[in-house]
């Protein structure tokens, strides 16, 4: 908060001036803090007196670090269906656990989740709490981010991982919020420190020009959201052993203020291109929609999904669930074959773990191929064609 010394201040009004926002407004003499201020500290800075200052609270955690002890790895189910970063999660939150000789714990939130709980524990997890209510078979923020702040406050784990899924994305910054917790998201790298067992989070900044190591050395819990393919699951072991615990919450954290009248499956763009083992990409040199045609036509010759790069998207040529980048979807299939694509770090970063990638593109310096296996100078109108034809006869033959 901003903190003003009335004793000190000159009621000069130099900071009601200087505040970019507008937030300050001199009130009999002295500086009154609107809603509006961001502590951006530019008032802090124009006062010669020093009269002002910014104070930060003491958060949860920061008295006692070591009351804090475990992984936590909140695994999304959503309509029947258990998210595919849950596992991604498992295996690098059983890695972590075992750095920090701790447990790992997966939390389950939803309703009728079968026998999920004990493929969580052959996945990695050696608890699992599972909180199956009726009140929470559709998602809603509000219940969803009660019932896994009232967990993480009784258990206090020192970490706590989610998937960066629209749902993730959605709730566990409210879950950070209530606990007074620093969040990093959009992990693509998670370590641990070995001088003193913090969390090394490292993610993408400045438009994935760098990647930022984001470190939480005072408060608890550490938490991340990590961006599904970018981890690896371990092997289901069915031979493991783990426990299963109910939990009941209070209905004070199951009633929802959010009622849900309806929930709509888009039959647009079912196919996840996350799931793809190979993808067929699509950029800007396509030149237009009907130029987008051929990469669906190389991509049913191959029985391949179909993606693209942001401009794709933005030019509507395709809707955005098919967008690999940044700002769009990570995905690592076993094939990405890219189109017309340039290469710009934001798309890169969203295929970049690929198994294997080729490039087709005019330009014989496009970044494009600095990450691709194998390398296509050419037009794309002249290229695909000829892939086709081969592919074709392959199989006719």
């Amino acid at each position: 908060m901003l903190k003003i010394n009335e004793e000190v201040c000159i009621g000069c009004g130099i900071c009601e001036s200087s505040c970019p926002f507008g937030s300050i407004e001199m009130t009999d003499g002295l500086p009154l803090v609107g809603d509006s201020c961001t502590l951006c500290g530019a008032c802090v800075e124009s006062c010669d007196v020093e009269a002002l200052s910014i104070e930060t609270g003491e958060k949860g955690g920061k008295a006692d670090l070591n009351a804090w002890k475990g992984v936590f790895v909140y695994c999304e189910y959503r309509r029947g269906v258990l998210a595919p970063v849950s596992l991604e999660l498992l295996g690098i939150g059983r890695r972590l656990a075992e750095i920090r000789g701790v447990q790992l714990s997966a939390v389950l939130i939803g309703n009728e989740t079968g026998d999920t709980a004990t493929q969580l524990i052959g996945y990695g997890a050696d608890t699992v709490y599972r909180v199956d209510k009726p009140e929470l078979a559709s998602f809603s923020e509000d219940s969803y981010t009660a019932v896994l702040t009232s967990l993480i406050q009784e258990h206090k784990p020192e970490i706590v991982l989610a998937g960066a899924t629209a749902i993730g994305r959605s709730f566990i910054p409210a879950v950070a919020t209530t606990l007074n917790a620093g969040l990093t998201a959009d992990c693509t790298k998670l370590e641990i420190r070995e001088d003193d067992g913090a969390l090394l989070q490292t993610r993408p900044a400045f438009g994935g020009n760098i990647m930022a190591t984001i470190v939480c050395p005072d408060h608890r819990p550490q938490m991340s959201t990590v961006r599904p393919k970018v981890m690896k699951a371990m092997e289901f072991d069915g031979d493991r052993q783990g426990d299963i615990v109910e939990v009941s919450p209070p209905s004070s954290e199951l009633n929802s203020r959010i009622k849900v009248l309806e929930s709509v499956v888009s039959t647009e763009t079912n196919v996840n291109i996350q799931e793809s083992e190979i993808l067929v990409s699509g950029g800007r040199g396509l030149e237009s929609d009907k130029g987008f045609e051929l990469i669906k036509q190389l991509a049913d010759s191959m029985d391949a999904n179909v993606s693209a790069s942001r401009a794709v998207v933005d030019a509507g040529w395709i809707p955005y669930p098919h967008q690999v980048g940044q700002t769009g979807k990570t995905v690592a299939p076993k094939l990405y074959i890219a189109c017309g694509i340039s290469g710009a770090v934001q798309h890169v970063a969203g295929m970049q773990s690929s198994e294997t990638i080729v490039a087709i593109n005019r330009d014989e310096n496009a970044p494009i191929f600095d990450v691709a296996d194998f390398g296509l100078v050419g037009d794309v109108f002249e290229i695909i064609p000829k892939l086709i034809r081969k592919i074709e006869d392959k199989r006719g033959s």
